[in-house]
């Protein structure tokens, strides 16, 4: 029984509760960004039902995509290896064109054909490479598939659910790190940061796509003789106390701050700020954050969104967005340090990428001018 879904009830009357504590406030700046806007909480709750629906969905995926065991996986493989050889040959020709450039029209399509192919084969072969492994890892260490190979079976009772709490809670740190600092997990969880609002419906903004990530798996903690049941409630147990930390509602809350993942704290987490960024990573415990050097102390007003906000309302835009921007910069890129690179390294790394890239488009180069024209 999934308690996140059986709070259902809880969730609308206490965004209502919130909506009207704050309509009384609306001309208080302090408590704008949490304001209710239509368009903002409809999507809110879309990609919420949303992420309720797609995990029936991909269960299925992954069973066909598993090394060893998917109808999917060999054809997957087949893809991968057969678009980085075309991607490989058609760089082949693109660098043998770039030696002798030339504003004659045959060589302007001839360069463009050999990077468009390469552009598509890279895409291929990192999307249907990525989608297996993560297929494949996501399946072996499903809990209980772990839970099969365990020595112990620490049993019922308070001991085994405080443990599975206390160990979901430390691995979620970890999960929720890596996917702010490594941009194909960061595709996943952009998700939940995309809203510039700031209230409880944003709680229910919950990414769609996670099976495109490799976690740190959950499982781990039925090795340790924990049960299934035990991790799936404590998985329960942290989405819940996750949802009312979203709230401009709550002010600090004293010596609790130094413990617990408070309101404050996770608005620091949802800041755009520069000192807010990739800070307090944590979900019932900010003390992951305290020593893991991740812990930041709401100070100046909160800015909500991300850096470079997406202006838009649509749930597949708002879903998939961060996913086509990785596919686009790995089509435009001309090697594999790259492509790769935009795909694991941080978006951080992604954006001065860019603004490199722009830089040296605004100098230009004589042989870039001519490609750019058309034919």
């Amino acid at each position: 029984m999934d308690l996140t879904v059986l709070a259902t009830p809880f969730y609308f009357g206490s965004m209502e509760a919130e909506r009207r504590w704050l309509r009384h406030r609306s001309g208080d700046e302090r408590y704008s960004a949490g304001q209710y806007e239509r368009r903002d909480t409809v999507t809110n709750l879309t990609m919420g039902t949303a992420s309720l629906v797609t995990p029936l969905l991909f269960d299925q995926v992954r069973r066909r995509v598993e090394w060893g065991r998917g109808s999917w996986a060999k054809p997957l493989a087949a893809m991968a290896v057969g678009a980085a050889g075309v991607t490989v040959v058609a760089d082949a020709v693109r660098r043998r064109l770039d030696k002798n450039p030339s504003d004659d029209p045959r060589w302007l399509r001839r360069r463009r054909r050999a990077a468009d192919v390469a552009g598509a084969g890279a895409v291929a072969a990192i999307g249907s490479a990525g989608l297996l492994v993560a297929g494949t890892w996501t399946a072996k260490m499903a809990p209980g598939r772990l839970w099969a190979r365990r020595r112990r079976d620490l049993g019922d009772g308070i001991v085994p659910l405080a443990l599975a709490v206390l160990g979901w809670d430390a691995i979620y740190y970890w999960n929720h790190r890596f996917m702010h600092e490594s941009r194909y997990m960061w595709a996943i969880h952009v998700v939940h940061h995309s809203s510039e609002r700031y209230n409880l419906s944003v709680a229910l903004r919950q990414p769609v796509a996670d099976l495109f990530g490799t976690f740190v798996p959950y499982g781990l903690l039925c090795l340790l003789g924990i049960r299934p049941s035990h991790v799936r409630t404590a998985r329960d147990l942290n989405l819940l106390y996750q949802y009312w930390i979203h709230t401009e509602a709550i002010p600090q809350l004293g010596p609790a701050e130094e413990v617990l993942n408070t309101p404050s704290a996770h608005r620091v987490h949802h800041g755009a700020n520069r000192q807010y960024i990739d800070r307090n990573h944590g979900s019932i415990l900010i003390v992951w954050d305290r020593l893991f050097g991740t812990f930041e102390r709401e100070q100046e007003p909160v800015v909500y969104g991300l850096t470079r906000n997406i202006r838009t309302f649509a749930p597949i835009r708002v879903a998939l967005h961060e996913h086509l921007d990785i596919a686009r910069d790995v089509f435009r890129s001309e090697n594999w340090r790259d492509r790769l690179s935009f795909v694991l390294r941080g978006p951080g790394w992604a954006y001065e990428r860019h603004r490199e890239r722009e830089e040296r488009e605004a100098v230009g180069s004589p042989s870039e001018e001519a490609i750019a024209q058309p034919a």
